[in-house]
């Protein structure tokens, strides 16, 4: 997986996640188009307990991806049903309020 942390003191870090074979590809699925791009998703490896713990400490978080998805159902930030899936590829965005 690839991951960036964006900081932004007036709105709050966001964490973004993609899983490796993502990166830098377009997602498209009817009219949806979503380029997973390296300004956003970052070049920075991460493995899942990097991800975890980014996870944990991130009130914003988006995540792209089967393997990026499965480590915040995994920690139970969120469920399979709170995914959209673009194509086959599920896709995630928390927010802290």
């Amino acid at each position: 997986m690839y991951l960036k942390i964006h900081r932004s003191p007036d709105v709050g870090d966001v964490v973004a996640v993609c899983d490796r074979e993502l990166l830098n590809t377009t997602i498209t699925h009817g009219k949806l188009s979503v380029m997973v791009s390296e300004g956003f998703y970052g070049t920075t490896p991460a493995d899942e307990a990097a991800v975890s713990e980014a996870l944990r400490a991130g009130g914003n978080i988006n995540l792209m991806g089967k393997r990026a998805v499965a480590v915040a159902i995994k920690l139970g930030l969120i469920t399979r049903a709170d995914c959209i899936m673009i194509g086959d590829i599920p896709h995630v965005q928390i927010y802290q309020l």
